[in-house]
């Protein structure tokens, strides 16, 4: 009886993992479009030339940050780099919730921990080059945060394996007291 009950909790605790992963999945795909709407919208402003709508709060720097040399990498827009990084962030996720796939899992991980660098590098930019700061930017970048952590719960790292004392060939160990 024991054998059974054993076998039906690994199942089942099998199971729950396999949904949990595939919540994890489809939050990265909603916050990654999330993203994308975020990227795009910079994105069309800077092809435009419009100023961009920012009038919260303290948070009015967002023309200021798009307009500085730091925008750009290789003379193209950090939004359409942006869009680039969210799209594949939700190529990937739907793919693994059609393939239910370890690898790919791994990938959106290494993804996700890239765009939380960046994100932190381009906020200490804002901050202490720029000195001013955009709100989208900031918003991508707790997308980019969120992403980051619910990737990192998606595939956990397998723990090493500690040897066990009676596992040792010529090693006996005294019986318990």
């Amino acid at each position: 009886m024991s054998l059974c009950y054993h076998l039906a909790s690994q199942a089942l605790g099998a199971y729950r993992g396999g949904i949990m992963k595939r919540a994890g999945v489809l939050f990265i795909m909603l916050f990654a479009f999330a993203g994308l709407a975020d990227s795009a919208y910079l994105a069309q402003h800077e092809t435009n030339g419009t100023p961009l709508l920012c009038n919260i709060e303290h948070l009015t720097g967002c023309n200021i940050v798009a307009q500085s040399p730091y925008s750009e990498i290789f003379g193209v827009p950090l939004a359409v780099y942006g869009i680039l990084f969210y799209a594949i962030l939700f190529a990937l996720a739907a793919l693994e919730l059609a393939l239910f796939d370890r690898f790919l899992r791994r990938v959106l991980q290494g993804l996700a921990t890239f765009g939380v660098l960046a994100s932190l590098y381009f906020v200490v930019v804002q901050i202490f080059i720029i000195q001013a700061l955009c709100v989208y930017c900031l918003g991508s970048v707790f997308l980019a945060l969120g992403i980051g952590c619910v990737a990192s719960l998606l595939e956990p790292f397998k723990r090493s394996v500690l040897i066990q004392p009676t596992s040792i060939p010529g090693l006996t160990m005294p019986p318990p007291a």
